[in-house]
């Protein structure tokens, strides 16, 4: 990635938080973009993160190991829909569905303007994606691998809300 602005503050918030965590990271100097994966219950067991830091903001990007097939017309069209469905009561954040390639995320934006975030600001712009996955990645692998609607699949995630 080319080198650009961020904000040195946010970065450094986001890199003690995810050392105090003991967390496996990589963060590019030139670009403010962290990576690292975590490990979540459910059907997913793990995702990736990419974190990108602006100069007033930052954003979470958890990514699923698994996505549609972009040359499968019914999945992705599934899981566009699951995207549109799960969406509609989340209060921080959505999924995301990359229609050039069948990458399936969820993303958290931060604002930061005017103030560095804290512990628990960031905690749960990075908690509130694995908990989203943990919920809807039975739906997520259920559509590319069984064959089920984003209807049903979304039901399923949602029964117990």
């Amino acid at each position: 990635m080319a080198s650009r602005e961020y904000s040195r503050p946010i970065a450094e918030a986001i890199d003690n938080y995810l050392i105090e965590n003991d967390w496996s990271i990589s963060f590019d100097e030139e670009s403010g973009v962290f990576r690292f994966g975590l490990s979540i219950d459910g059907k997913l067991k793990q995702i990736r993160y990419v974190i990108v830091v602006n100069e007033q903001s930052y954003t979470s990007y958890a990514i699923s190991p698994i996505g549609a097939d972009k040359d499968d017309a019914r999945i992705m069209k599934e899981m566009a829909e699951f995207a549109c469905r799960a969406n509609y009561n989340l209060k921080l954040g959505n999924f995301e569905l990359d229609m050039r390639d069948g990458e399936v995320r969820f993303k958290v934006h931060t604002d930061c303007t005017g103030m560095v975030p804290n512990r628990d600001i960031i905690d749960n712009s990075i908690s509130c994606a694995a908990a989203m996955f943990e919920r809807y990645g039975t739906a997520v692998a259920g559509i590319v691998f069984n064959d089920e609607t984003a209807e049903k699949a979304v039901e399923k995630c949602e029964e117990d809300m």
